[in-house]
């Protein structure tokens, strides 16, 4: 039986990977249900604010005229039992009439945590849990992380060549990007996952970046950049879009005192400008506090070497995603990423480490230590795993 219940909650998982980029800062649920050893619904989290897995697939199994009385049901997380934009799922279930509920996770969420299971289990379904739980948890890691910790997930993403280098500042190769296509198309579906994206002022001096993600879903992350001296252009794309888009000026105390009017003319294009301390690697834990205190559960870093570095030094990245191009461009106009990362003292291991192929590109995503002790806190852990 264990068998057939890791099936079933993978193809659960499958169906919730369809929201991801969709449905934050909610979690991507999926659902499968089952009756007479028959899938007799399927559904996912398809937008935000939108129906739940749960009741997707209950209204699949209407479409097909099936009863879903004596099912059972594999979710992905602990169905919820609060009013929030949507009605309670566990309500759903039970007048679904549903024999079992097979569920990966836990909702860690304050007015979750193991509620929605107890109310199942006073209505008298019989409840499973901790099926495929490691791989349920790395889906929705942004969110296990945020409602934990209170702190957003921290992706630092860049492209480089084989021999390290990353084309940021001079063109003379001919090329905007050292990326293929299917690659920078990827990053985009980053950047609709993610509640901001952040890059420095040299990033913005370089390449005049919009930073939206493509296509518009509907909604655009908050667009940060690190500028401690206030040397945006008042003409590029950033502030020209800052209305449509939001966009976030991270400068030090002493520039917003010393130049309030770049900081006024700033503000009158429709970006904010936010003061802090000192914009310099030992304040990035300032920052990080400060998205997190506006609710902003992902943060994708596309800044240069610099940027980059400054995160890895001070050990705040969750995730590391690297595009690496099949090319050597040597001293050839590009800028190293090694440099800066050279002034790390201490080496750190990656887990969970993923590649994948995007036309003649690879990615490599994985996962930090300090990250992944945080997704797993409180669960089975890899025994769990599928």
């Amino acid at each position: 039986m264990a068998a057939q219940d890791e099936k079933y909650m993978q193809t659960a998982l499958r169906l919730a990977q369809r929201g991801l980029g969709s449905v934050e800062p909610n979690p991507a649920v999926g659902v499968v249900l089952v009756k007479a050893n028959q899938v007799i619904g399927k559904g996912w989290h398809r937008e935000f604010g939108g129906p739940h897995a749960e009741i997707n697939a209950l209204e699949d199994c209407k479409k097909l005229a099936v009863n879903p009385q004596g099912a059972t049901m594999y979710v992905t997380l602990e169905p919820c039992c609060h009013q929030g934009k949507t009605a309670p799922c566990a309500d759903a279930i039970i007048n679904a009439r549903l024999a079992k509920v097979v569920v990966a996770t836990i909702d860690p969420s304050e007015h979750a945590n193991g509620a929605g299971l107890e109310q199942l289990r006073s209505a008298g379904i019989e409840v499973q849990t901790g099926v495929c739980e490691t791989e349920a948890r790395l889906l929705n890691a942004p969110f296990m992380k945020f409602t934990a910790t209170g702190k957003c997930w921290v992706i630092l993403k860049w492209a480089q060549s084989i021999d390290g280098k990353v084309a940021w500042a001079d063109k003379t190769d001919g090329g905007r990007w050292i990326s293929g296509r299917q690659s920078r198309e990827d990053v985009h579906k980053l950047r609709q996952r993610a509640a901001a994206v952040l890059v420095g002022i040299n990033t913005v001096l370089a390449d005049d970046p919009l930073l939206t993600a493509r296509p518009d879903k509907g909604k655009q992350p908050t667009r940060v950049v690190l500028d401690s001296h206030l040397r945006i252009p008042l003409d590029c794309k950033l502030l020209a879009t800052a209305k449509e888009a939001p966009v976030l000026v991270v400068t030090s105390a002493e520039t917003a005192r010393t130049d309030p009017q770049k900081q006024d003319q700033i503000t009158g294009r429709g970006a904010e400008v936010l003061a802090c301390p000192a914009v310099d690697r030992s304040n990035l834990y300032y920052l990080l506090d400060e998205l997190s205190n506006r609710g902003i559960t992902q943060l994708l870093v596309e800044g240069g070497p610099t940027v980059i570095a400054s995160f890895l030094k001070e050990r705040l990245a969750d995730q590391i995603i690297v595009y690496i191009t099949p090319k050597v461009l040597g001293a050839a106009g590009s800028v190293g990423i090694s440099p800066p990362m050279a002034e790390l003292t201490d080496s750190f291991d990656l887990y969970h480490v993923d590649t994948k192929q995007f036309g003649e590109d690879i990615r490599l995503s994985g996962l930090s230590k300090q990250a992944l002790d945080e997704i797993l806190r409180g669960s089975g852990g890899q025994k769990a795993d599928c």
